[in-house]
């Protein structure tokens, strides 16, 4: 078993005020109002291992807010910083000619899209160097197409 040293945390009384206020305020994220109670217990002296049996966290959750703490401030321990997400897979032009593309008849010899059609066929004509078939099925999805049904899919009228 690892022995860790113990963890000191001194609230800054501006800090310690800010803590209870947000405590009081009403609906917050429970990560946050963890994050917070474990800075509190903290200050209080209580050791890591305490604290997290209190909130039924881990020893290494509240060591970690307490060292965010030390190290970046109040503003680092409670709220997480910002992700950027994953970068769009199709650009706006890309999605736009895919998009025609289903709205168009199939090609011979099928009598409807499906989405791995839809896949291969974009990949063909160069619409896309490379798509996956759920990346298609979500920007089908997202337009409400549903290629398959040939009555959603919007045509031009042909001569029967």
């Amino acid at each position: 078993m690892r022995s860790y040293r113990r963890l000191e945390v001194r609230l800054s009384a501006g800090d310690e005020e800010q803590l209870r206020k947000l405590l009081r305020s009403g609906v917050q994220q429970v990560r946050v109002v963890l994050r917070a109670l474990a800075l509190l217990g903290l200050s209080r002296g209580q050791s890591s291992s305490e604290v997290a049996a209190q909130l039924a966290l881990t020893s290494k959750a509240v060591r970690e807010i307490g060292r965010r703490y030390g190290a970046d401030g109040l503003e680092r321990a409670l709220f997480e910083r910002s992700r950027p997400g994953a970068t769009a897979v199709l650009s706006a032009a890309e999605r736009q000619q895919i998009i025609a593309m289903v709205c168009s008849a199939p090609p011979t010899g099928h009598a409807r899209w499906t989405v791995r059609l839809v896949a291969t066929e974009a990949v063909e004509r160069k619409l896309v160097p490379r798509v996956g078939r759920e990346t298609i099925r979500v920007l089908l999805e997202s337009h409400d197409i549903k290629p398959w049904r040939e009555k959603n899919v919007v045509r031009g009228r042909t001569e029967r």
